[in-house]
């Protein structure tokens, strides 16, 4: 899974969990001040994101996240497939 798709799965996620248009979410959009995102909304959205990260899901790695961009971040951090892939 690409940045591009966990952006893509993100915007679907606050359009249909938060009522937010899809176009008012760039990546350098702010949770709180842009997108009325508070903590409680923001947990929301990381127990949302959990399917995707086949268990890798740390909830600690959240705890900065201040846009859009740094969701997709620590989202592809920790995705099972983001290991760097084998020479050859």
């Amino acid at each position: 899974m690409t940045k591009d798709d966990i952006f893509q799965r993100i915007v679907s996620i606050l359009h249909e969990t938060f009522d937010i248009e899809p176009g008012r979410i760039t990546l350098q959009s702010a949770l709180g001040p842009d997108l009325d995102i508070d903590s409680i909304d923001a947990v929301d959205l990381i127990v949302q994101l959990k399917p995707l990260l086949g268990g890798n899901l740390r909830p600690e790695a959240f705890k900065t996240v201040r846009t859009v961009s740094d969701v997709v971040e620590a989202t592809y951090a920790m995705m099972p497939t983001a290991v760097a892939p084998a020479g050859g």
